[in-house]
């Protein structure tokens, strides 16, 4: 009874075997014994016996707070860090398109315009914050950006499977539209307003987007240069690291968009906004960089002869 309770794990490899063996000859038993009318009383027995052994052979795993602690304190920076060049990859394409859409706004006064449409155009040449009315819906606003920022990054991520051109062009999307935005409001002297604005959940929604980028990248460096493993299982294996590098900007994007939907558009001090964001960028490159590694083996050299 103790080792039912535990499942199949407890079972050493000879009842394992045993278990299999039994399990197929009683699924044998019951297919016949059913033919027979009269033998309805085994028929339930058999029946019941062998539903209670499917439950205990394909029953799966409670997930354990501990596998989920160990996945984010000790995986989960591991992978970040194997597949940093598709992340650094991924960060290039957005840096380069948004300086090149930087460069284009501050010299062609209607590319802004195509491109912002005339409402968010009106309101930067106003000098006015197209982020004001978030203050006045905060929990629905937080909850319709994490919903956005998450569907950003499932997208990015999941466009890997087109040998990267989806990927490459949610990162060309994303920084030009960075890029646009960024030299229309210095133009109107609102620099200052849309960093503070941007740095507080910026500094974890844009290196989340980033990783899910990476990740789509990954997932297309697997498809085109397999090495030495068939495709096929090249492409597993970088789904598999994709996948976990997608989980782990869950909690990055549900993070920055609370603080997207309650502080980042508040009044509070510039200063307090720059230094949150400060703070929140040491902390995701400590834990990024610095998580997971193996620990240092005591040095026994001066204990040997």
């Amino acid at each position: 009874m103790q080792r039912s309770s535990r499942g199949v794990a407890a079972l050493r490899h000879s009842e394992l075997q045993e278990l299999g063996l039994l399990y197929r000859q009683t699924a044998s038993d019951l297919a016949t014994v059913r033919e027979d009318a009269t033998n309805r009383q085994l028929a339930a027995y058999l029946n019941q016996l062998l539903g209670r052994s499917h439950n205990l052979i394909y029953m799966g795993h409670k997930p354990k707070v501990s596998g989920i602690v160990r996945f984010y304190t000790e995986t989960y920076p591991g992978v970040f860090r194997e597949t940093l060049p598709q992340t650094l990859l991924a960060l290039a394409i957005f840096a380069v398109t948004g300086v090149a859409a930087w460069i284009v706004t501050l010299h062609d006064v209607g590319f802004a315009h195509r491109l912002l449409g005339p409402h968010m155009m009106e309101t930067i040449e106003q000098r006015k914050m197209w982020t004001d009315s978030i203050v006045t819906i905060k929990p629905i606003a937080s909850s319709g950006i994490m919903t956005n920022n998450l569907t950003v990054a499932f997208t990015t991520f999941a466009m890997g499977i087109t040998a990267g051109l989806g990927t490459i062009y949610m990162m060309v999307l994303n920084g030009l539209l960075m890029g646009v935005i960024g030299a229309a409001t210095w133009k109107a002297g609102m620099a200052i307003q849309l960093w503070s604005f941007v740095a507080p959940h910026g500094v974890l929604e844009l290196p989340a987007i980033f990783i899910a980028g990476g990740a789509g990248l990954e997932i297309a460096h697997g498809m085109l240069f397999p090495g030495l493993l068939p495709r096929k299982e090249s492409l597993a294996r970088a789904g598999g690291r994709a996948a976990k590098l997608l989980l782990g900007t869950i909690p990055m994007l549900v993070v920055a968009g609370v603080l997207e939907g309650f502080f980042s558009p508040s009044g509070a001090p510039r200063t307090l906004k720059f230094t949150v964001a400060a703070v929140l960028f040491a902390a995701l490159l400590t834990y990024l960089f610095l998580f997971g590694r193996p620990k240092a083996k005591a040095a026994t050299a001066d204990s040997a002869p």
